[in-house]
């Protein structure tokens, strides 16, 4: 398997489907799982962290219409200004982030709420060149985080549902702590979408207990390459 495949995708698997939007992954044999959103709002259609695919824009046409294309890790540009461009819409980063690439869509920034939404912006790590931000909106109980946690492989020991970055299991995120989602979506893997507080719960309270299985987990997945 591997970690990640640059060719286009010639299909995607459909992931996370609930009444205000659906996921997709368009490599499901890599082994990043890289993980894309479309979030159904009263402005129209949120496309997070894209990772483009033939006929996507059908399965965003079942929400609406495209609105813009949110970025929410600075190394989650992917295919957004591809995806933006081809609905004439804006990329969309949080205003903290910096080197931002150049995008041939309009680039604008945004703060405490994506626009016209409900969903807050959570700062969840700013550091060491890796900025990431979440969206959280309480009413609807959709949380999505990009890459602090996730359960794509590299990410969980067995029996995790959600699982902490490797990288940040000794200091696991202080911003989604007490959250009490319905649903975490990921930038990497298939969300949770029942018991989701819980999960996210166990996540975060157990990351530095798991720590030395995961890295044992992950150093065996390393060495099957």
């Amino acid at each position: 398997m591997p970690l990640k495949k640059s060719q286009p995708a010639t299909d995607y698997e459909e992931i996370d489907r609930w009444e205000d939007g659906v996921g997709w992954i368009a490599h499901p044999d890599e082994a990043m799982l890289r993980a894309s959103h479309a979030l159904a709002t009263e402005p129209g259609v949120w496309v997070v962290d894209p990772v483009d695919a033939a006929d996507i824009d059908d399965l965003f046409a079942e929400f609406g219409d495209v609105t813009g294309v949110v970025v929410l890790l600075n190394r989650h540009y992917r295919d957004a200004d591809a995806i933006a461009q081809r609905h004439d819409v804006p990329v969309y980063v949080p205003s903290w982030f910096d080197d931002v690439p150049e995008t041939e869509a309009e680039l604008r920034r945004f703060d405490a709420t994506l626009p016209g939404t409900d969903f807050r912006v959570l700062t969840v790590f700013d550091s060491f060149g890796w900025a990431e931000a979440a969206l959280y909106d309480e009413e609807n109980g959709t949380l999505v985080v990009p890459e602090s946690v996730g359960n794509a492989p590299y990410f969980t020991t067995p029996g995790e549902r959600i699982g902490v970055h490797p990288m940040l299991r000794l200091t696991p995120p202080s911003s989604l702590r007490g959250l009490r989602p319905e649903r975490v979506l990921f930038g990497h893997g298939r969300g949770v979408l029942d018991d989701a507080t819980r999960a996210l719960d166990d996540a975060l309270s157990g990351a530095r207990r798991a720590t030395p299985k995961l890295y044992a987990e992950n150093l065996r997945l390393l060495l099957q390459r």
